[in-house]
């Protein structure tokens, strides 16, 4: 078992260049300092000092080792530093979001969390939502807001606001009537792949009412989806408040169908199998702030 105090004598040999040294300098006997190193060599297998010269000279593996122990050693004295620091270090928060938070109010929740942490150091990242939960399993990101479509006994999920999709199209390519779902089926749909949460949720919707469309687009960028729209492609479902201005200049139309689509329900999702409470509390910051309606952001 490798020890901090065989990779101390390692380092102070390297320093100070004899075995007597280091033993001096770490009040201790050359024979205990002897004794680290070969425990250190048989702890990882390795020929540390080359025998065949005089003095410690190191091998190839013993400055490899070396330089690891160095971090190692350094990562203990920035523990013990922690003890009479007068501020503590900078926090660090992963946060992955979808498209649809980014161009929304994901400013909104970033103001919010650097106002109740001023010290924290933010690393906001936007995804897929598979995509982030992969990666929230695989521990390389903090806290992530997808829509809720998935599920693990080690992830927590605090529901936070419901998304309403609309059909939407350009005007002229649908009569201006209501229609029915399976009417949509004679149509290009443009949809989001598999990875989005969002497109996950719809397409079990639309299998439950038995629609399966035979001519799909599928594209990853909601903004490219909507732009698309615009050019006539194709008809797809989009958040109605992300194609607002669209809407409003006559370059995009909102298609009535029958039956209604289903809001699409956000979640803040954190790791529930960690010691630390910090991803709970910023789930629970993002649940004061969330609002995917502009008009109630700006009022």
């Amino acid at each position: 078992m490798i020890s901090l105090r065989q990779l101390d004598a390692l380092c102070w040999i390297a320093r100070l260049g004899t075995f007597e040294r280091a033993a001096a300098k770490l009040n201790t006997s050359q024979s205990a300092i002897s004794k680290r190193i070969q425990e250190l060599e048989a702890s990882t297998g390795l020929s540390l000092f080359d025998r065949s010269q005089r003095g410690a000279r190191l091998t190839e593996h013993g400055e490899q080792v070396l330089a690891l122990g160095r971090e190692m050693l350094d990562l203990r004295q920035r523990m013990l530093d922690l003890r009479d620091a007068e501020h503590p270090p900078a926090r660090r928060l992963r946060l992955g979001v979808t498209e649809m938070s980014a161009l929304s109010w994901l400013p909104r929740l970033v103001t919010a969390i650097q106002a109740a942490h001023p010290s924290l150091v933010l690393e906001p990242e936007v995804d897929m939502s598979r995509n982030l939960y992969d990666r929230l399993l695989e521990e390389t990101i903090d806290l992530i807001v997808i829509p809720d479509a998935f599920s693990d006994p080690e992830v927590t999920s605090v529901p936070l606001a419901a998304v309403s999709n609309v059909w939407a199209a350009r005007p002229g390519l649908m009569p201006r009537r209501v229609v029915d779902l399976p009417e949509l089926a004679e149509h290009t749909i443009l949809t989001q792949s598999g990875r989005s949460g969002s497109s996950q949720l719809v397409n079990k919707w639309l299998r439950t009412n038995g629609v399966a469309f035979k001519n799909t687009i599928s594209c990853d960028s909601l903004t490219a989806l909507i732009g698309l729209v615009a050019a006539g492609v194709g008809i797809s479902y989009l958040p109605r408040h992300c194609f607002q201005p669209m809407l409003d200049e006559g370059r995009i139309t909102i298609i009535p169908v029958r039956p209604a689509l289903p809001p699409v329900r956000y979640s803040a999702i954190y790791r529930n199998d960690r010691p630390s409470t910090f991803p709970a509390s910023i789930a629970d910051l993002a649940r004061t702030v969330c609002d995917f309606d502009p008009a109630k952001r700006d009022a």
